[in-house]
């Protein structure tokens, strides 16, 4: 498929590239259906081809969003084509839901692992949590309101560390690697410009494909918690619902008086609940295919 999807040789061409990619329509979800089952049953290339350029704009759209990492937009914008074929090869429409949905994973794991082999700073970091950080740290910075390249407050970085459960050290560190020698926002873009690499980042705010990927998502998520839920007695249900779904989880000892047990029962009761939850969640990625697309989380933890 690669043959048939338009290339940007360079970051000059971005606007030409962007212009030609906007040529190609959107589906419907009929469309992309009927477009899918016929890659799916006789192998159509061209029905691939509609798929995999329809969906072009995501792409792009969701490389903008690693331009930070002082990358080449152009194979930003080709590594994230790649998943979209990888996707679109994969994809199951009878799986209910839209194309779209399952690409976001496809496309944003072959940019990440991209940025992960290219960019010098992650070399240091290759653990789960540490790639977590690496993704995360300057959307952290941002909503905290740290913008400086210079070393990160401790307060904020104590703040960030705990929301991505790595050490304070950890975040320091990671934030002088990534502002320090391998790349500068503030780095001048061109020999005849005075603009600075930071005044091109994209902009965050997702667009109509995005924002329609993660009400899919919400849907998926919501539906599959409900499934779960019904799958426990109402003893458990109404324990997992008072500890695990409210803004104000209640104490073992406030549920423990109204079903007239002790605090510990009311522990035991919680945890095989939840374990009966995590089982089906289990049974449903195997479903799902998790290998190429993983299940969003439920949101079950306690606050």
């Amino acid at each position: 498929m690669n043959s048939v999807v338009p290339i940007l040789a360079s970051e000059s061409g971005l606007s030409n590239y962007l212009a030609e990619i906007r040529k190609f329509p959107l589906l419907s979800a009929q469309e992309e259906y009927m477009l899918a089952r016929r890659f799916a049953d006789h192998g159509d290339v061209e029905a691939a081809h509609k798929l995999v350029t329809s969906h072009l704009r995501l792409v792009a759209k969701i490389a903008m969003g690693y331009r930070y990492y002082g990358l080449p937009i152009s194979d930003l914008i080709s590594e994230g084509n790649i998943g979209l074929m990888r996707a679109v090869k994969k994809f199951d429409p009878e799986r209910g839901f839209r194309l779209t949905t399952y690409a976001i994973w496809w496309i944003k794991a072959a940019i990440n692992e991209f940025v992960l082999a290219s960019w010098s700073l992650v070399k240091l970091g290759t653990d789960a949590a540490q790639k977590k950080l690496f993704f995360n740290l300057r959307k952290l910075k941002a909503r905290l309101g740290v913008y400086d390249e210079g070393d990160i407050p401790e307060p904020a970085a104590a703040k960030i560390a705990k929301r991505l459960s790595v050490e304070t050290s950890e975040v320091i560190d990671m934030n002088r690697r990534m502002w320090g020698s391998d790349s500068s926002l503030n780095q001048i873009v061109g020999l005849d410009s005075d603009t600075e690499r930071q005044e091109l980042l994209a902009d965050d705010t997702p667009d109509q494909e995005v924002q329609l990927a993660e009400r899919q998502e919400r849907l998926i998520r919501n539906g599959l918690l409900k499934v779960a839920l019904s799958k426990l007695t109402p003893r458990e249900r109404k324990i997992i619902e008072e500890r695990r779904l409210t803004d104000n989880p209640r104490t073992l000892e406030e549920i423990g008086i109204d079903f007239g047990v002790s605090r510990e029962r009311v522990r035991q009761l919680e945890n095989r609940a939840f374990a009966k939850l995590q089982r089906f969640i289990l049974e449903a990625a195997n479903r799902f295919e998790t290998k190429a697309r993983p299940l969003p989380q439920l949101g079950l933890a306690c606050g």
